[in-house]
């Protein structure tokens, strides 16, 4: 077993019981209430919330969480932070769109050291040590080889507060005319494993929460790739701001990024 294996097999086998709740429940009838405008939450994400943190709560009792829906013992002097998100993408889910997944990052003294995420209705299990790779239901992937912002294919999210979408919206179009394409699926953990996988060869967002992004990036440093945030320093799950891209094409998205700054 390598020195986090503990971590990891216990991370992979509750985000597969996550995942097979929330896919059971896909096209069901449920519960949705609204943290904001359009940011909603869904009985099934509390449902696999409570799934999660009960088992890591069970197995690591002295860890801190920090989920997305606000379960679990976020206080204490322990080095071990737990990053949950029950379901990222919940929007698609709601609506039916099998776009979704569990996302779960594990921290030691604040930098990340285990990421897993699972895409249930496709069946794959991503997944990430510090300094042991990045695979991809057991088998080793790498970023994309793409070295011209005109031959790749970006992916992005917005914002769910409307006053934010303004910059969003501006790095869309820009975006738009320089690269091949540019993709907006709704699940940020899942685009982060695409170019982990070399199927995007770069994502960007800012106003993340850090159970968004946390497990992901790890999965792209691993496999390779380069993240940081839209200046160049060096990504913080809490600050919310990622590029994670194959290396090759870093630079030149911070500077169309840099031509419409965040403010």
């Amino acid at each position: 077993m390598t020195a986090y294996g503990e971590f990891t097999a216990a991370a992979v086998a509750v985000a597969r019981e996550a995942g097979a709740i929330l896919r059971e429940g896909l096209g069901g009838a449920r519960q949705i209430a609204y943290k904001g405008e359009v940011d909603l939450v869904t009985e099934m994400d509390k449902r696999s919330e409570a799934l999660i943190v009960g088992a890591i709560t069970a197995q690591f009792p002295t860890h801190r969480i920090v989920a997305e829906e606000g379960s679990g013992p976020r206080d204490g002097d322990s080095p071990y932070r737990w990053l949950i998100d029950p379901l990222d993408g919940t929007t698609n889910y709601a609506h039916g769109n099998p776009q979704f997944a569990v996302s779960i990052a594990l921290q030691h003294d604040g930098d990340t050291i285990v990421g897993v995420v699972y895409d249930p209705m496709r069946d794959e299990l991503f997944r990430a040590e510090r300094g042991g790779g990045a695979f991809l239901n057991d088998r080793p992937i790498g970023v994309s080889a793409v070295d011209s912002l005109i031959r790749a294919m970006l992916v992005t999210g917005f914002p769910y507060n409307a006053a934010l979408r303004g910059v969003a919206l501006a790095h869309w179009t820009a975006f738009s005319y320089a690269s091949q394409a540019i993709r907006r699926y709704g699940a940020a953990a899942l685009d982060l494993c695409s170019v982990a996988a070399g199927r995007c060869d770069a994502f960007y967002e800012a106003h993340l929460g850090p159970w968004d992004a946390a497990a992901g990036a790890l999965i792209v440093a691993e496999a390779g790739g380069t993240i940081t945030n839209y200046d160049g320093d060096p990504f913080d799950p809490f600050q919310g701001i990622i590029i994670a891209s194959n290396g090759h094409l870093h630079e030149v998205i911070r500077a169309v990024l840099a031509e419409t700054p965040l403010g």
